[in-house]
């Protein structure tokens, strides 16, 4: 009877969370909260932090020393992909905070491998597909580039806006792809498909919020590309800690169950 009840649960769950309206300020909280969680739990923050940092580094030191110029930007630009998949330590290590839990960093990790690698991978896949269809724009692009040894600034400037609005628009898919499904997948027990389709649907609806939001991403990784990469080390994990608050302020993923075991099986305590 218990496992019938369980199984209409599921089958009554709703194809999306909810979403709220968001103030156009509320980034700036969601950065406030997230540098606190970093303060609170700075050497797991700073370890993860460095890592996602020197990992960042060397991959374009290596796309520089044996590839080219434009290969290095794909691979930064991929990260652009990954980024979210790689703070799903950081969510665990902000929801143990919201727990009143001691931040374990081995924790964080066990977790994200142990209970949402299905998930993860799956996102993972979806991520994929996106950068490889624009890794191939990307290359596409080559016939618009003027074939005259010295364009005139009218075709570079074609040339440049194509570019921009095809890059931009595969950013923008990713951005609400991963905006907010996999907080929620940290959160809750739901699948990718569910998660992902709340991200889109929440970002829609809080366009000008998560313009800013999206702004203060972008401004934080060139401050950490302008200081060779170690700005990152702090600038990464406060926007993974902030990545989570701005979930929770925005998505109420209440009608859907709890993780059985993990650090988000139990509810967060609030002060």
């Amino acid at each position: 009877m218990t496992g019938e009840s369980e199984r209409i649960d599921e089958d009554t769950l709703p194809f999306v969370a909810p979403c709220r309206t968001l103030r156009v300020t509320a980034p700036l909280t969601w950065l406030r909260l997230g540098f606190s969680d970093f303060r609170r739990a700075w050497p797991q923050s700073l370890a993860y932090g460095a890592f996602m940092a020197a990992a960042m580094a060397l991959v374009s030191w290596l796309a520089w020393r044996y590839g080219s110029y434009w290969f290095m930007l794909a691979m930064v630009g991929g990260f652009v992909f990954i980024a979210p998949l790689t703070c799903t330590g950081l969510y665990v290590l902000s929801a143990q905070l919201d727990r009143h839990q001691r931040p374990s960093l081995r924790e964080a990790l066990r977790s994200g491998v142990r209970l949402y690698i299905g998930n993860e991978l799956v996102f993972t896949l979806v991520l994929l597909m996106i950068f490889l269809v624009w890794a191939r724009a990307g290359a596409m692009l080559s016939v618009f580039f003027p074939a005259r040894g010295q364009p005139a600034l009218r075709d570079l400037v074609t040339y440049l806006g194509i570019g921009s609005v095809i890059g931009g628009m595969f950013a923008a898919l990713t951005f609400a792809v991963s905006a907010f499904s996999l907080p929620m997948i940290v959160h809750r027990r739901v699948d990718a498909v569910t998660a992902a389709v709340t991200s889109i649907n929440a970002v829609l609806r809080n366009r000008v919020a998560m313009a800013v939001w999206l702004g203060l991403i972008v401004l934080g990784l060139l401050l950490g590309f302008a200081t060779l990469f170690i700005g990152l080390a702090v600038i990464l994990p406060v926007i993974g800690h902030a990545a989570w608050h701005g979930y929770l302020d925005a998505i109420d993923a209440s009608g859907f169950p709890r993780h059985e075991s993990g650090v988000t099986a139990t509810p967060e305590v609030r002060s």
